[in-house]
C-alpha cells in the first residue's frame, strides 16, 4: 500500500501540482525521538533526566516513582530520585517546535 501510494507521489511530483487542490498534502515531519518521553511517547515540554540517564517528561516520570524505583527504559533501580531539569533538550524541542509549525 504505501509503495502504491509512494509511487503517486513520486508521478505527482514528476508532473508539478496543476492546481493547488491536486498538489499532494506536506507530509508532517516525524520528531526526532529523543524529543519524545519513552513512557508517553509524546513529545515532552518538560523534559527532566532522571539517575539512568535518559529523559523523560517530569509528569511521565513522577507518576512512575510514586509506585517504583527502578528505570522505566532499563528496569535496574535507580541510584536516586533526583530529576534534573534538562534544558538543553527542552531548547532544542522548543526550536523544533517552532520550526515545524
Amino acid at each position: 500500500e504505501s509503495a502504491r501510494l509512494e509511487e503517486g507521489r513520486r508521478a505527482a511530483e514528476a508532473q508539478g501540482p496543476s492546481s493547488a487542490a491536486e498538489a499532494p498534502a506536506p507530509r508532517e515531519e516525524e520528531p526526532p525521538d529523543d524529543f519524545l518521553c519513552p513512557i508517553t511517547t509524546e513529545i515532552m515540554s518538560d523534559p527532566v533526566m532522571a539517575a539512568d540517564g535518559h529523559s523523560y517528561e517530569r509528569s511521565a516520570i513522577e507518576r512512575w516513582l510514586a509506585t517504583k524505583s527502578t528505570s522505566p527504559m532499563t528496569g535496574e533501580a535507580l541510584e536516586h530520585s533526583i530529576l534534573t531539569p534538562n534544558h538543553a533538550l527542552r531548547g532544542r524541542i522548543r526550536e523544533w517546535q517552532e520550526a515545524h509549525r
